[in-house]
Formats: C-alpha cells, sequence, structure tokens
C-alpha cells in the first residue's frame, strides 16, 4: 500500500508531508476493521483502498496543482483553509485531505451517528487536530449561522444528482470559494440540468476536469462549482423536496 501511495501521489502532482503516508496506511487498516462490524465500504483489498479511496479522495488537491492555485511541494491549495465534507460517509474525501494537508481546518458531516462516532475515533487515533465530526443531516445544518457560507471549500463523492448536491453543498461555501462535487465521466447530462439550480444557488459551473486514478484504470471527474454571490435564504430545502422537485 504504501508503494500504491507514493507513487501514485507523485503522478497526481503531490508532495505528502512527512509521516503522511503511514498515517494513510493506519486508516486502512482501521477502515478495514471496522467493517466487519460496520458497513463502511464494499472495497476491501487493500491496494484498491489506497487507489479507489485514497487516491481518488487526493484529486481534490491534484485539481489545484493542475490549475495553478498549488504546486509539488507539501504546501497544497487547501493550506490554511476550511474545508466541509457533506456526506462523509467513511471519511472520503475529507480524512484523507486532511491528512495531507495537515494546516486544513476541517468539517465531517454525516446523517448517520454511527459513522460520526467512529470517525470522531480515527480522529483521535490518527492525532488529527483541527477536524469536527458533525452528526446532521446536511440540508438542515446549512441553515445554521455557525455554518452558512462558513467555508472555503466544500466536497462530496456522496451518490447523488449534480443539482441535488449543489443545493445541499453550495450554502456552506463563501463566496469565493468553491464546490468541488465528485462524479463520474458519465455525469454531463446531470451537470448540463443542474445549470440553472447552480445559478440559483449563487454558483457558477467551471470546466470539468477528468483525471486518471492511479493504478486503478479507471477515469473519474471532479466538478468545481465557484460560489460568486450568497445563496437565496430558502434554499437548501427538505431533501424530501430536493428529491422530488429539484432545482431547475
Amino acid at each position: 500500500m504504501k508503494d500504491i501511495l507514493a507513487q501514485g501521489l507523485s503522478d497526481m502532482g503531490i508532495a505528502p508531508p512527512p509521516g503522511a503516508i503511514d498515517t494513510l496506511c493506519q486508516y486502512a487498516q482501521l477502515l478495514l476493521e471496522q467493517n466487519q462490524v460496520m458497513n463502511l465500504t464494499a472495497i476491501t483489498d487493500p491496494q484498491q483502498v489506497a487507489r479507489l479511496h485514497f487516491l481518488d479522495s487526493a484529486a481534490i488537491l491534484a485539481w489545484g496543482a493542475a490549475h495553478g492555485k498549488g504546486q509539488k511541494t507539501s504546501s497544497t491549495w487547501l493550506a490554511g483553509k476550511s474545508l466541509v465534507d457533506v456526506g462523509t460517509g467513511a471519511g472520503f474525501p475529507g480524512v484523507v485531505l486532511k491528512i495531507l494537508e495537515p494546516s486544513l481546518s476541517l468539517t465531517l458531516v454525516d446523517s448517520l451517528g454511527k459513522r460520526i462516532l467512529w470517525l470522531e475515533k480515527v480522529c483521535e487515533a490518527l492525532s488529527l487536530d483541527g477536524v469536527r465530526c458533525i452528526h446532521a443531516r446536511a440540508e438542515e445544518l446549512a441553515h445554521t449561522p455557525e455554518f452558512r457560507a462558513r467555508f472555503d471549500a466544500a466536497a462530496s463523492r456522496a451518490v447523488a444528482a449534480f443539482p441535488a448536491l449543489c443545493e445541499l453543498c453550495l450554502p456552506y461555501v463563501k463566496s469565493g470559494g468553491f464546490f468541488l462535487a465528485m462524479k463520474s465521466v458519465e455525469s454531463s447530462p446531470e451537470v448540463a440540468e443542474g445549470q440553472g439550480a447552480v445559478k440559483r444557488l449563487g454558483g457558477m459551473v467551471l470546466e470539468s476536469w477528468d483525471y486518471p486514478v492511479p493504478g486503478a484504470g479507471l477515469t473519474h471527474r471532479l466538478i468545481p462549482v465557484e460560489k460568486r454571490s450568497p445563496t437565496p435564504g430558502d434554499l437548501p430545502r427538505s431533501w424530501g423536496k430536493i428529491k422530488k422537485a429539484p432545482l431547475v
């Protein structure tokens, strides 16, 4: 796993800080141990965890390097910034980003309490400071003053349509910040359908970035959305309304 991570990160233009690869390996061990009693991931081969979870999550840092927001040093475009990972699940991409950029202020949000409790233990075991683990529904938390428009970036690998993800995530982002949606390369139709929704939410979709996942033989897509203006106060709506009547 160490060799896969070292080579993959190098291929992506990311220079991990000292000890980061060891910490990622420890994270993988905790993940696979807990997965025996809790459904956290369908991927149980350590090498595939390295590629399909860790290197895929690191693509957010690689996007910054590829677009002039950082360079191949231990300092990345997220250095000193704040990020909320919406629907974090087992901690992807947020925990990986925190390990690779220790100065990142990270908030993990998930609606399942037992996942959040486990993530709190993981962050303690990995000695990760500056991480908040929040058990909440994203669409409700986004209406609280402590979290609304407070983050430099939001990210999500959650399985949901692009317009729905934007409604859940963009309210958290400051003007001038970014929401980074991690999708498949077949996502063009849903992105096209979401253009109106993004505009209503105060965002603008930037050029999608397709990237190879090192060693996996797969190409995934990162869709950056820049926050241009505040999100209207009545958004996001309840999850039932988001699913029943997507923004257009």
